[in-house]
């Protein structure tokens, strides 16, 4: 067609993302259609059980997804991600992918691979996602089923990322770094890049359970590195230890070093995204499960939690003395994995002091820190 020019850009470079902070639209979602899973992951912090009865009847309806999605698609919308629990568990599954698709939305799924069958690889097909991503436990049977406890489950992974990669859907690998399965952290890794288009992420990090689970909580633990592993294993790999120098500066804005403010949250909540669990719940983000800081969907959609949700979360203050004179004003909180979200989870108050990650920030910081000591012009 003469006179037309098409220019291909990267996702990320696209224009529309400025356009749509500048004017405060809302461009993505997350929809978490369960938190049932047909695995048993020791790290998870939020599967229930495949055959929980009450946790399925508690799931948000596909006629509730329907009105979330319209509600969201008008107020400007352009990429949801469908998670859970496992999300092909609900045996609407195709409903809810086509039904977002038709709605002209980017739509990534998070799934364990494990129930993929040709029908959802020709559905993947006849209807590309935005990417597929999925979570790598191991590249061998004793250690996947290990972290899943579910025997069959590794064969059940290989062969649904075989149908997957048969089709040419995008599979973007990820993993879950743990005591389970720290001795073949290398052999994961290169099997998440050989396997990977673009790009993998791995993540040390593991948070405490949704719902407070404490002996689901005391495994987690168990299960999560030392500062000083996570810091090996970092080093050891180059493309790891690349990215945390390269962006030590941007992960947090550096305000706080400075900053003589008492405010909770300093991160981009509710920057034109939002979340909405499998009871039809709206949060701010996906790990902020503080009851004051979500509501039911309801028919104002999501105008409430932007009007009045945020407003109030944006201004929480801490007295904690404790938090005020460390996390809150610490120049090394682009290496912690402290946020408001996970203090709430970890000590039941959003301003709560934990040690766990302060540990993990120093010893990277012993690793890391001359690359923020040269941005900063700061002494530690």
């Amino acid at each position: 067609m003469n006179g037309i020019f098409i220019e291909q850009v990267p996702l990320q470079e696209f224009c529309a993302w400025e356009k749509m902070r500048k004017n405060k639209r809302i461009f993505s979602f997350e929809l978490e259609v369960t938190v049932r899973c047909n695995n048993n992951c020791r790290h998870c912090f939020v599967n229930l059980p495949e055959g929980d009865q009450q946790a399925k009847k508690q799931e948000i309806t596909f006629k509730q997804i329907r009105a979330i999605v319209d509600s969201t698609v008008r107020s400007g919308a352009l990429w949801c991600l469908i998670t859970g629990g496992e999300p092909l568990l609900r045996k609407d599954f195709f409903e809810i992918y086509r039904y977002l698709k038709q709605k002209g939305l980017l739509v990534s799924v998070f799934t364990n691979a494990t129930l993929i069958t040709a029908a959802h690889a020709e559905l993947f097909r006849k209807y590309p996602p935005r990417d597929i991503e999925v979570t790598v436990y191991g590249v061998t049977k004793d250690t996947y089923e290990r972290v899943t406890r579910k025997k069959g489950s590794f064969p059940a992974f290989m062969r649904g990322l075989q149908l997957l990669w048969k089709e040419n859907i995008k599979v973007r690998l990820k993993a879950m770094i743990m005591r389970s399965n720290l001795k073949e952290s290398s052999a994961i890794a290169k099997f998440c890049r050989l396997h990977s288009k673009d790009f993998f992420r791995f993540d040390p990090f593991l948070y405490f359970r949704h719902d407070g689970n404490s002996l689901r909580n005391e495994e987690i633990r168990s299960e999560r590195l030392t500062p000083e592993e996570i810091v090996k294993l970092e080093t050891e790999d180059p493309e790891r230890s690349k990215a945390l120098e390269s962006s030590c500066n941007t992960m947090v804005s550096l305000w706080r070093a400075g900053n003589q403010d008492n405010r909770i949250f300093s991160c981009g909540i509710g920057a034109g995204a939002f979340f909405v669990n499998y009871k039809g719940r709206l949060r701010l983000c996906s790990s902020l499960t503080h009851p004051e800081c979500s509501y039911v969907f309801n028919v104002r959609g999501s105008a409430k939690l932007f009007q009045e949700t945020l407003p109030r979360v944006l201004a929480m203050r801490s007295n904690n003395e404790k938090l005020l004179n460390n996390c809150l004003h610490c120049i090394h909180v682009n290496f912690c994995g402290w946020c408001p979200a996970h203090a709430y989870l970890e000590t039941g108050r959003l301003d709560g002091y934990v040690p766990y990650f302060c540990d993990v920030a120093k010893a990277r910081v012993g690793a890391f820190g001359h690359r923020l000591e040269k941005i900063s012009g700061k002494k530690r």
